[in-house]
Formats: C-alpha cells, sequence, structure tokens
C-alpha cells in the first residue's frame, strides 16, 4: 500500500462535524454515542473545561480598569463588539474574537459578535432555553411571510424533551402555547416586586402573563454538574459546570466515547464534492498555524459554524454544478438573513416594599411572552409577527452620601438602600426578506486565503411599526402595576446585537425556495446536514439555542439511520 493511500486513509472518517458551539457539540456527541468515528473541527485554539477559564475566580480588584475595555481595546481590537457592552469586558475578552484580526465586511451596520475556540459560543451565550411551538412552526400560515416551516411542534417535542433531560432546564410550567413547557428543573424564584407585578398583570390583561424565565443555569446537580452558584459570572466559564456549554457537558461526552478526534485551529475551506456520486466527499482545511491546506474525507457532514460560518463556507465551495455555492439551485442560499431586535422598553420607581431586599446574582430574568399576532383575537393590523419582554426589579445600589455629610448621617445614608425599579426590555422578531443577505468578496480575502464575507442587512418598516408597541405596552405594564417616574427608552438597535442572527441557509418543502428539507438535510446532497442558525425558517420571539440543540439531535438520529439504509 503507498504513502497516498495510507495517507488518505488515516484521513478518512465516518463523519466530519464543522464547529463546536452549540450544534457542532450536541453533532459530536450524538454522532459518536451511535458508533461513528467522527472528526470535530474547530477554527480556533483549544479551550478545555475549567482548565482554560483563566478568569472564573478573580476577585473585582484584580481585573483591570475596573473590568472595563480600555480604549484602544474599543476603538482598535474590538471595535464591533465593544457594542455588546454587556459581554465582552476583560474578564470576557478571551473568548470573544479580536475584530481587527478576523475582517468581515459591512453595507449596512452589522454587529458580527464571534467566539472562536473550542466551544464556541456556548462559553458566552445567554443561557436562556425556550422550545418553539405552533406560533412559530405555523407561523407562515397566518401572514404568509416568506416560507412554511417543513415541521411543526410534534415533530420536534420528543427532541426537546431529549434535549433538555441532558442539558437541565430550570424553569416553570406555564401552559402558554407560544412557550410550551417541558421537563423542567426547580425554577428561580422571582423578587416581591416581581411578584406584585405578575399578579397585577393577571388583574388588568387576559393576553399576557409574566413568568420566570428558563434557563440551562441548573438549580440542582444535574448529569454530573453542580448547580448553580448565582455568581453572575457565567461568561468567564463556569468552573461547577452548572450551565450548559459544549466544553461542560456535550463534548465531554463525545470524548468518553473514544470515537471523537477534535482538532482545532482549523478552518474549513471549501466542502468536496464527488459529481458522479452527486454527494460531499469532505472538506479542504486550512491549519491556522501553518497555514498548511489538509483534506479530510467522510461519509456525511454536519455543518454547525454558526448561521454566517457555514453559509460562507458553502458559498466558498464552487464547482461547475453549483457555480452558486454549493446546493444552492434555488438561489436561497446567502438570503432570508434575520435577527432579533431590542434595546427597547422602559424603566420606572416603586414606592413600596421598603421594608425589604433580595440577595444573590439570580442568573436569569422574567419574561412576557409574545402575546400578539398569536390568533385572530390578538392580531395587529400594523405589523405582523410579535415581540416578547424580559423584565427584572431590585433596589437601587445605596446612598452614596451627600457632599456636606460626615459622621452618623453619612453613615446611615451609604446604608441605606435605594428605592425599588423595575426594567422592561422587548425583543422583537424580524421577518425574512431575500435583499438582508450575505455574500462574498472573492477579490479580497483574508489572511487565510478566503474571500471576506459581506453582510448586507437592515430592518425593515415592519420591524419598525412592531417597536412602537413594544415601548407603549412596557410603559404601559409598568403603570398598571402602580409605578411612578416612567421612562421610555429606544436605543439604536442595528442587526447583530442581539447575537441571533438566522437564516441563509433555511429548511422548506420545496428545493426551488429553500436549501435543506425538514431533516436539516441538504435537498441536492443528501449527505450534507445544517444545525446551527443558518437552517432558521423564521426569526421568532427571541432565543433559538434550545431549537438548534433538538434539530441537531433529532438531525443525527435521522443521518445515521440513513446511513445504516444505505441512503447516504
Amino acid at each position: 500500500m503507498n504513502n497516498n493511500i495510507k495517507s488518505r486513509r488515516r484521513r478518512t472518517f465516518d463523519a466530519i462535524v464543522v464547529g463546536t458551539g452549540i450544534s457542532g457539540g450536541w453533532a459530536a456527541k450524538e454522532l459518536t454515542e451511535k458508533g461513528l468515528n467522527t472528526l470535530v473541527l474547530e477554527r480556533g485554539r483549544m479551550v478545555r473545561h475549567v482548565e482554560d477559564y483563566p478568569t472564573m475566580l478573580k476577585h473585582p480588584w484584580e481585573l483591570p480598569y475596573g473590568n472595563e475595555l480600555t480604549h484602544h481595546e474599543k476603538t482598535e481590537i474590538y471595535p464591533v463588539q465593544s457594542r455588546t457592552a454587556y459581554a465582552v469586558k476583560q474578564d470576557t475578552k478571551h473568548f470573544f474574537v479580536k475584530d481587527n484580526k478576523h475582517p468581515y465586511k459591512q453595507q449596512k451596520p452589522f454587529l458580527w459578535t464571534r467566539g472562536y475556540q473550542v466551544g464556541g459560543r456556548s462559553l458566552i451565550w445567554g443561557r436562556w432555553s425556550y422550545r418553539r411551538g405552533d406560533t412559530d412552526f405555523g407561523v407562515y400560515e397566518r401572514d404568509g411571510i416568506g416560507i412554511d416551516w417543513p415541521i411543526r411542534y410534534n415533530d420536534i417535542e420528543p427532541w426537546y424533551d431529549y434535549v433538555e433531560s441532558f442539558i437541565g432546564v430550570s424553569g416553570s410550567r406555564d401552559g402558554l402555547p407560544q412557550i410550551p413547557d417541558g421537563n423542567f428543573l426547580p425554577p428561580w424564584e422571582m423578587n416581591c416586586l416581581e411578584k406584585h407585578v405578575k399578579q397585577k398583570l393577571a388583574e388588568n390583561y387576559t393576553d399576557r402573563q409574566l413568568t420566570i424565565g428558563r434557563t440551562s443555569n441548573i438549580t440542582r446537580s444535574h448529569g454530573g454538574r453542580g448547580r448553580c452558584m448565582a455568581r453572575n459570572l457565567c461568561r468567564r466559564g463556569c468552573p461547577y459546570g452548572a450551565y450548559f456549554s459544549s466544553n461542560a457537558s456535550t463534548l465531554p461526552a463525545a470524548e468518553a466515547t473514544g470515537n471523537m478526534t477534535l482538532r482545532p485551529h482549523s478552518i474549513v475551506h471549501t466542502i468536496l464534492y464527488d459529481k458522479k456520486k452527486r454527494k460531499a466527499s469532505g472538506v479542504r482545511v486550512v491549519d491556522t498555524e501553518t497555514k498548511e491546506t489538509i483534506e479530510f474525507y467522510s461519509d456525511v457532514i454536519f455543518l454547525c459554524a454558526s448561521a454566517l460560518g457555514t453559509t460562507s463556507i458553502l458559498l466558498n465551495s464552487l464547482e461547475h454544478t453549483f457555480p452558486d455555492g454549493l446546493g444552492n439551485e434555488s438561489g436561497e442560499l446567502g438570503h432570508n438573513l434575520m435577527d432579533n431586535h431590542f434595546e427597547i422598553g422602559a424603566s420606572g420607581t416603586f414606592d413600596g416594599f421598603k421594608d425589604k431586599y433580595h440577595k444573590g446574582r439570580r442568573p436569569v430574568d422574567t419574561l412576557v411572552p409574545q402575546f400578539q399576532n398569536i390568533d385572530d383575537q390578538t392580531k395587529r393590523s400594523n405589523y405582523v409577527r410579535g415581540f416578547s419582554t424580559y423584565g427584572w426589579a431590585g433596589r437601587q445600589g445605596t446612598g452614596q452620601g451627600g457632599t456636606y455629610e460626615f459622621g452618623k448621617e453619612l453613615k446611615d445614608n451609604i446604608a441605606t438602600p435605594g428605592p425599588w425599579q423595575m426594567t422592561f426590555l422587548a425583543f422583537g422578531e424580524s421577518i425574512p426578506r431575500y435583499e438582508n443577505r450575505v455574500y462574498l468578496d472573492h477579490d479580497d480575502k483574508d489572511p487565510w486565503g478566503i474571500p471576506k464575507l459581506v453582510i448586507d442587512m437592515e430592518f425593515g418598516e415592519n420591524e419598525r411599526e412592531m417597536r412602537k408597541e413594544m415601548v407603549s405596552s412596557s410603559a404601559e405594564m409598568l403603570e398598571v402595576s402602580g409605578f411612578r417616574d416612567i421612562s421610555t427608552f429606544d436605543g439604536d438597535s442595528p442587526p447583530g446585537l442581539s447575537i441571533h442572527e438566522m437564516g441563509t441557509a433555511r429548511m422548506g418543502r420545496d428545493p426551488g425556495t429553500s436549501v435543506l428539507n425538514k431533516w436539516n438535510q441538504m435537498h441536492k446532497i443528501p449527505n450534507i446536514f445544517v444545525t446551527d442558525g443558518a437552517c432558521m425558517t423564521s426569526n421568532g420571539w427571541g432565543n433559538p439555542s434550545l431549537t438548534y440543540m433538538a434539530l441537531t439531535a433529532r438531525a443525527c438520529d435521522y443521518a445515521v439511520r440513513e446511513m445504516k439504509k444505505g441512503n447516504i
């Protein structure tokens, strides 16, 4: 046997998974547990659970610059992601890419948040974990916007069960179709003011309800992971594994099978395509450390590189059969980009509960689920789709002392907490539009020889109309709950800011209007599956990650069954 054949065999696997984040970790776990020899590729560096969380136990005074980015870092290194000020800090910046090292192009403002490392953005996600019901999957039947999902809630419900049983989701059972119930760990507790608002909303509305959020921060030990200690330091990496991440959960499970080969520093340049078999045969990878080009081969490929990462790979995989991107006969690849819009809501002050306080740093807020355009009774005339409203209450910090105070007066002032306040923050759905797209600039390449991604997206009239009610309903709910000094806000919320980018390789029934079928399988190339945000047909009112996980587990199960039948 010559050396070329030996070398190819060493680079041949049953399956290849591209990406190690929310979806990639699940694909790695499912495929390896089903017995497939699986190569898992990550373009970023290696990050090991606990071992590579350098700031997880640091005290505030151990972090430079009050934990804020410096002016140089904001303007030169993280000019895009520094807009997500709640995320990129001194204690978390190592989990975010440096914008100046990983350039992309914006035709219109799009804030692309990325984490290139083993674990991807599963290390820095918001951890809200919601099922989507037929109010989402059946939305096309109500308004005719975009295309119809090829699945309904019944198709994915058992996979939500399966995923939740592994990751652990804390929450309450609310009986609302827009947030279907699951098998939850005990919920986090609302404080006294939030409970008051819940009661007042129930007294004043029939169409909305305040509930505690559902999150993958576990409230008791689960699956070998320790319970959440409410430190509110999740984005540093959790030493207890108390929230779901690929590093703490799915990748260790895959590694335990002995069937996973994990290769960091590996950018997938293109998908290799076999014209005779009409299937993908493997991937071409650029090693980020050596710039060496390597080819790996497999029977099935799962693309889980994030919505824009996956689509970039497909668009760059050009050959005679698919001159506009691999599997792109429909012309929809790269189009219909969506993201939630937010930074809008209201705040107010409450005069009661002066004898009460709260403690701890609860890792989840309250939620008023979508209450618009769910049925004929909630239909709006000026916009389609809807929004949810997050909320949190607490007491203002202790007084800082007046200019002329000293002695007992000063001590009493700085020890007295301020009044209770509450904020509502709304998250809205954007509709799929063909003109919201990404494409590649083949004349301008990055340091690894890959064409730079160009993002061309903006919110439209439907989102602007929706925002009017997003702000007015937030203020109204505070008003009926007895708040004073209510102020509204409507910040600049460019696409990308919510980090829920999705679409660009959507699922659908018709190969002429979609890229993937109901199994997340490419219509034209049966051994390629896409289970990250690129697959999404519609945007929904908020957090999509639990749906990515369930779709991934479902697709892996189908792929292995089809492989055993000889169909892949």
